[in-house]
C-alpha cells in the first residue's frame, strides 16, 4: 500500500510563512502567520520537465481544521500531529512569541513534517478531503464543514462516561494508553533537562566573552606578551557569539521529541474510541439481555426481580392476553432488532481493533526509527559542541606559547 501513497506521487513542502493581518469571525483585527504550500507532480520531474510547482497559502488554523477532520473520520488511525501553537519548554534566552521569526520558522518546518506524514500514510493519504487541502485554496473551509464531521464528533463527557464504566476493557488498549502516558512524561521530563541544559551552556558559553574582554584588556598594558593575550581574546569572543546558533540549531531536535510528545495525545484518542466502542457494545448486550429477560417475564407470567411493574400489577390485576401479546410481539421485535444491533456492533469493533492494532505497529516502527535518529543527532551535536570548546582552548593555549 505504501507504493499508493501520495508523497510517492507529489513532493509537497511549506516553503515560506507571511505575517498577514485581516478580521477575525467577530469583524476583529487580528496579526496571524500565513504557510504557503508548494506541490509538485513527482513523475514531471522524472521526465526532466520540472513544471512550476501549485501553491496555495494556509493558516495554522486551517491546518487544525484538517487535523480535526481526519481525527474524527479515521478514528483507527494514529493521525499525527501539528507543531506546538505556542512554544512550550524552551530556555529562558529564546522567545517564547509565536510571531518571533525564529519560532515562525521551526513550526513552518513542523507543518510541512505534518503534510509530508499524511501524505506518507497509507490511508489517510487518499483522502479527498486532505488533497483539496493541498491543491483548492477556495472554498476549502466550506467543503470540510459540508462533510458533517463535527456532528460525529465523540463528546468529552461521553468520553470520560465510557472510561470510567466499561466492564471489560481490552488489555492491550489499557497497556497502550499507560504506555502513551509515560511516554508523555519521559518526554516532558527530558525536554525540561534540556531546557536547563541549555541555560547552563548559554551561560558557559557568554561568560567566555568575559575571558575574551580582560585578555584584551590585558594585552593593552603588555608589550612582549599582548599579541598572544589579543588573539586568544579573539578566539574566545568567537566561541562567545557561536552559541546563539547552535541552542537555535538545538531547538530544531527538540522540536523532532516534541512531535512525539504530541503523538502520545493522538495514541490516546484511538484509546478512548475503543473504550467508547466497548461500552457501546456492552449498553446494547445489557439492553438486549433486558428485552429478553421481559419478554420470558410476559410468557411466563413471572417476574423474577422487583420492578414498579410487577407491584402495579399486583395492585392493580393482570393485564389481559391480548395485551400482553402485543406487549410480546414488540418485544420480540424489539430483540431481532438489537440482536441485528449487537451483531454489527461486534463486527464492527473486530474490525476497529484488527485495523488501529495494524496502524499501531506502524506507528512503533515509525516512533524507533524517528526517536533513535533524533537522539543520535542530539548526542553528536553535543559532541561537536564539546570539540569545538576544546579546540578554542586548544588555539589559546597555543596562543599563550608564543608569548
Amino acid at each position: 500500500m505504501m507504493e499508493d501513497c501520495l508523497s510517492k506521487k507529489i513532493e509537497i513542502s511549506v516553503s515560506e510563512a507571511e505575517k498577514r493581518t485581516g478580521r477575525n469571525a467577530m469583524n476583529m483585527q487580528e496579526t496571524y502567520t500565513a504557510y504557503l504550500i508548494e506541490t509538485r507532480a513527482v513523475e514531471s520531474q522524472t521526465e526532466g520537465q520540472c513544471s512550476p510547482p501549485d501553491s496555495l497559502w494556509r493558516r495554522y488554523s486551517e491546518f487544525e481544521l484538517l487535523r480535526n477532520y481526519l481525527l474524527v473520520n479515521y478514528p483507527h488511525i494514529v493521525v499525527p500531529p501539528l507543531p506546538e501553537k505556542r512554544a512550550e519548554f524552551v530556555w529562558h534566552k529564546l522567545s517564547a512569541d509565536n510571531m518571533d521569526p525564529d519560532f515562525v520558522e521551526r513550526r513552518r518546518i513542523g507543518l510541512e513534517n505534518f503534510l509530508i506524514r499524511v501524505a506518507s500514510h497509507p490511508i489517510i493519504c487518499q483522502d479527498k478531503i486532505f488533497y483539496s487541502f493541498l491543491t483548492q485554496e477556495g472554498g476549502w473551509k466550506e467543503m470540510v464543514n459540508e462533510t458533517g464531521f463535527q456532528l460525529k464528533a465523540d463528546s468529552r463527557l461521553k468520553a470520560l462516561n465510557a472510561t470510567f464504566r466499561v466492564k471489560s476493557p481490552d488489555k492491550r488498549f489499557t497497556d497502550l494508553k499507560h504506555y502513551s502516558d509515560e511516554l508523555q512524561s519521559v518526554i516532558s521530563h527530558l525536554l525540561r533537562v534540556r531546557a536547563r541544559v541549555a541555560d547552563r551552556l548559554y551561560g558557559v558559553y557568554k561568560v567566555h566573552g568575559n575571558y575574551g574582554r580582560v585578555f584584551s584588556e590585558w594585552s593593552a598594558i603588555e608589550k612582549e606578551m599582548g599579541d598572544g593575550l589579543q588573539s586568544a581574546g579573539h578566539h574566545m569572543d568567537v566561541y562567545a557569539a557561536s552559541i546563539d546558533d547552535i541552542l537555535e540549531e538545538e531547538e530544531h531536535y527538540a522540536d523532532q521529541l516534541k512531535e512525539y510528545l504530541f503523538y502520545a495525545e493522538a495514541l490516546r484518542a484511538v484509546c478512548r474510541k475503543h473504550e467508547l466502542m466497548q461500552y457501546d457494545l456492552e449498553m446494547a448486550a445489557q439492553d438486549l439481555t433486558s428485552k429478553k429477560q421481559q419478554c420470558e417475564e410476559l410468557a411466563t407470567g413471572t417476574v423474577r426481580t422487583f420492578s414498579l411493574k410487577g407491584m402495579t400489577s399486583k395492585l392493580f390485576g393482570q393485564e389481559t392476553p391480548e395485551q400482553r401479546e402485543g406487549k410480546i410481539k414488540v418485544l420480540e421485535e424489539q430483540i431481532h432488532e438489537g440482536e441485528e444491533q449487537l451483531k454489527s456492533k461486534n463486527t464492527e469493533g473486530r474490525e476497529f481493533v484488527e485495523s488501529a492494532w495494524a496502524d499501531i505497529e506502524r506507528f512503533k516502527e515509525q516512533k524507533n526509527r524517528d526517536l533513535k535518529e533524533a537522539l543520535i543527532n542530539y548526542a553528536v551535536m553535543q559532541i561537536s559542541m564539546c570539540k569545538k570548546g576544546i579546540q578554542v582552548w586548544t588555539n589559546a593555549k597555543e596562543c599563550f606559547s608564543k608569548m
